[in-house]
């Protein structure tokens, strides 16, 4: 489980295609102190350390994670979020984030406000999907807060330090974007969906 606060950022310095899975190998400051089994947010995509070393460590990805992601669009050079997961202790400054994809979106319309930014994402409504006014949502593994929601999109606003901070500095309108709705507001709507 992960909170949606970004750690650092790495690059993508190696991608492998094997069968239907693709590695990936990201360069980072925090390679160096990853273990093989350890959980690590990528772009907001929960994936398992298979290597770790100095400077880098190698993820892989299967089919479902490729198709429910723009990891599939990954070249190298390309700069990812990354955040551990969540320790027990700690405090969750975030919301609770599972590192588990429902789906792409596109940036469509980026607004600089004078030391803020203003980003508009929409994304496929028919998969079923939802958001709320001030709800929580994940973008690229940020959480954040949308608003202007409607029925395909919804506005974030990035503060100066997230942007900063986090790939949101590399995004340009037609950037594809993973997302991951609440985990609370996809059970409500379950349960509405089986009272009926």
């Amino acid at each position: 489980m992960f909170t949606g606060i970004v750690e650092t950022i790495g690059t993508i310095v190696g991608v492998k295609s094997t069968l239907q899975n693709t590695d990936f190998v990201i360069k980072s400051p925090i390679s160096s102190e990853l273990k093989i089994d350890q959980s690590v947010s990528h772009n907001g995509v929960c994936l398992t350390v298979v290597e770790a070393n100095a400077e880098t460590h190698r993820v892989t990805a299967i089919k479902e994670t490729l198709s429910k992601s723009d990891l599939g669009t990954w070249k190298e050079g390309g700069r990812i979020n990354l955040e551990r997961c969540m320790l027990n202790n700690g405090r969750l400054d975030g919301h609770i984030v599972q590192g588990h994809v429902d789906q792409t979106g596109l940036v469509t319309h980026i607004t600089e406000q004078q030391g803020s930014w203003l980003f508009d994402i929409e994304y496929d409504a028919a998969v079923g999907n939802i958001t709320v006014e001030k709800g929580s949502i994940a973008v690229n593994g940020v959480s954040l807060t949308c608003f202007n929601t409607k029925g395909n999109g919804f506005s974030v606003a990035i503060i100066p330090y997230t942007f900063e901070h986090t790939n949101f500095q590399d995004l340009k309108v037609g950037s594809s974007v993973n997302l991951e709705f609440d985990i609370i507001g996809k059970y409500v709507k379950r349960l509405m969906e089986l009272s009926r």
